[in-house]
């Protein structure tokens, strides 16, 4: 993991909290919501838990299987 983020160490505002809900809902991956709020993967997990978001994929189609 990278040291050396933008945010580390900093408390969270409510946007970047916000952020968090939204693009976790978004089926992005914990590494990148990191990568885009400036923060570490552990502080996201660290503050997904806290506030009750799961960063678990929701169910999808295997190999983009997708009744029309």
């Amino acid at each position: 993991m990278t040291q050396s983020n933008r945010n580390s160490g900093k408390s969270w505002s409510a946007q970047d909290k916000k952020d968090l809900k939204r693009l976790a809902g978004e089926n992005t991956p914990t590494r990148v919501i990191g990568l885009k709020l400036g923060r570490t993967e552990d502080a996201v997990r660290s503050q997904a838990s806290k506030h009750d978001v799961s960063l678990k994929p929701t169910n999808q189609s295997p190999y983009n299987r997708r009744k029309k």
